[in-house]
C-alpha cells in the first residue's frame, strides 16, 4: 500500500453484517466473541486507512453490549479514529441494528481499541501526518 496524504486519507469505516444462526449463541443472539471479532475488524480497517499501512491491535478497552443482537437483524458497525499518537491510534467502534422487516434501528454496542502501526518486521513505526484528536464518530 502506498502512503497518501493523511489529511485526505479516509479515517473511518462502516461495515454491515447480517446476523445468521452460525454466529449466534443458544439464546438466538449474537455470541459476544463474534461481536468482538466484528468490532476488531472494523477498528482494523479504520486504523489501516489512517496509518496507510499495517496495524496490529494492542488493546480493547471498555466494550459495552447494550442490548442483545438477534438472529436476522442487520448489524451496522461504525469505526472512527479518535486519537493519533506517534505510532498508536485510538479507534471508537459503535454498532446499531436494523430490523429488516420494520426498519427499526437501535444502538447495541460500543467499544474502544488501541491500534499500533507496524513495519514489515512487526515493530512500531511512526504514523505520517500531524497528530489529530476527534471526539465523536461521524
Amino acid at each position: 500500500m502506498t502512503q497518501t496524504d493523511p489529511d485526505k486519507t479516509e479515517q473511518a469505516a462502516v461495515m454491515i453484517e447480517m446476523i445468521f444462526p452460525e454466529r449466534a449463541n443458544h439464546y438466538g443472539t449474537l455470541f459476544g466473541g463474534n461481536a468482538l471479532a466484528l468490532m476488531a475488524k472494523a477498528a482494523f480497517v479504520a486504523a489501516t486507512r489512517r496509518a496507510g499501512g499495517a496495524v496490529v491491535m494492542a488493546r480493547s478497552d471498555r466494550v459495552d453490549f447494550a442490548t442483545p443482537i438477534r438472529v436476522g437483524e442487520m448489524l451496522e458497525l461504525r469505526a472512527a479514529v479518535t486519537r493519533v499518537g506517534r505510532s498508536s491510534m485510538s479507534v471508537a467502534v459503535t454498532g446499531e441494528t436494523e430490523d429488516m422487516t420494520t426498519g427499526e434501528r437501535r444502538a447495541v454496542l460500543s467499544g474502544r481499541f488501541e491500534m499500533v502501526a507496524v513495519d514489515a518486521a512487526g515493530r512500531p513505526r511512526a504514523i505520517a501526518g500531524k497528530i489529530q484528536r476527534k471526539e465523536t464518530i461521524a
